[in-house]
C-alpha cells in the first residue's frame, strides 16, 4: 500500500478511535465521579467491564465462523455484555421506585465478582484461544478501521452529548438528593439518565478496544484540578482530556517496542496506577 493509503486507511481510524475511546471514558468518568461524589469513581463501577469480558471472552473462545469475527461479532457480543450487566445492577440496586447510589455501587460490585468468574471459567476450558482472549482484555487498537470507528463513535456522540446536557444537573447533586429534588430536579429520572448514558458511552468504547482503565479516572481528576467543579465544564473538557491521554498512550504504546506493538491498557495503567496511588494518598491525608 501507498503512504497515502497507510494513513488515510490504517493510521487515521486508528487514531480517531483512539480519541474516541478516551472521550467516552472521559465523559463517563466524570458524569459518574459527579453522581458518586466521589473523585475516585471511574466508569467501569457498575459492572460495566465485567460485562464486556464476559461477552467478549465467549465470542472468542467458543471459536466462531471467521464470517463472524470480520463482521464485529467480539464488539457486538461486548456491548451486549457491558449493557446487559448495567442493567442487572440496576434492577438489584432498585427498590420502592428508587436507586440508592450507594446500593449501585454495591450492586456493581456483586455484577464485577459474578462476572470475572464466568470470564475465568470460559478462560480456563479453553485454553487454546487464551491469547485472543488476553489481547482484547488488555486493550487495544489493532482493528481499527472506518467501519468500527462509525459503529463506535455514534453511540459516543448520542450519550456525550447528553452527558453535557446533564452538567447542571449534576451540579445540583452535589447538594443532596432531598436538596436537589427541593430545587425542581427529578432526581431519580436524572440518576438513571445518568447512568444508563455514561453505561452507553463506556459500553461502545469497551465493545471496540478492550479493557483500558484509568482514563476514567485521570482525565475527570486533572481536568477538575484546573478548571473547577462546575459539571457542564468538567464533563466536556474530560472527553477532551480522556481522548489526548488515550492518543499519546497509543502512541507510546506503538513506538515502545521495536518489533510489535504493546498493549495501550498497559501504557495506561503504568501511568494510572501510580496516579491512583497518590489520589488516595492526598485523600487519607485531607481525612487525616
Amino acid at each position: 500500500p501507498t503512504a497515502a493509503a497507510i494513513l488515510l486507511d490504517i493510521r487515521l481510524p486508528r487514531v480517531l478511535l483512539a480519541a474516541v475511546t478516551g472521550a467516552a471514558l472521559g465523559l463517563a468518568g466524570a458524569a459518574l465521579q459527579g453522581l458518586f461524589r466521589n473523585p475516585l469513581a471511574d466508569p467501569y463501577l457498575v459492572g460495566i467491564s465485567s460485562g464486556a469480558s464476559v461477552g467478549a471472552v465467549f465470542t472468542l473462545t467458543v471459536g466462531l465462523p471467521p464470517a463472524l469475527y470480520a463482521a464485529g461479532a467480539v464488539q457486538a457480543a461486548a456491548f451486549a455484555g457491558a449493557v446487559l450487566a448495567v442493567t442487572v445492577a440496576l434492577a438489584l440496586a432498585r427498590t420502592g421506585g428508587r436507586t440508592s447510589v450507594a446500593s449501585l455501587l454495591l450492586a456493581g460490585v456483586a455484577v464485577a465478582a459474578v462476572g470475572g468468574a464466568v470470564s475465568s471459567y470460559l478462560l480456563f476450558f479453553h485454553g487454546e484461544r487464551i491469547f485472543a482472549a488476553y489481547a482484547w482484555l488488555l486493550g487495544g487498537f489493532n482493528t481499527a478501521d472506518w467501519a468500527l470507528l462509525g459503529r463506535v463513535a455514534l453511540p459516543v456522540l448520542a450519550g456525550g452529548a447528553g452527558l453535557v446536557a446533564l452538567g447542571p444537573a449534576l451540579d445540583l447533586l452535589q447538594l443532596d438528593e432531598e436538596a436537589a429534588r427541593s430545587l425542581g430536579l427529578r432526581v431519580e429520572a436524572t440518576k438513571l439518565a445518568l447512568v444508563g448514558l455514561a453505561s452507553l458511552v463506556t459500553a461502545a468504547a469497551v465493545s471496540a478496544a478492550g479493557l483500558i482503565g484509568f482514563v476514567g479516572l485521570v482525565a475527570p481528576h486533572v481536568v477538575r484540578l484546573l478548571v473547577g467543579p462546575a459539571h457542564r465544564r468538567l464533563v466536556v473538557l474530560s472527553g477532551l482530556g480522556g481522548a489526548t491521554f488515550l492518543v499519546a498512550a497509543d502512541l507510546v504504546a506503538r513506538i515502545a517496542l521495536p518489533d510489535g506493538d504493546l498493549p495501550v491498557g498497559v501504557v495506561t495503567a503504568a501511568v494510572g496506577g501510580p496516579f491512583f496511588l497518590a489520589l488516595l494518598r492526598s485523600r487519607r491525608g485531607r481525612l487525616g
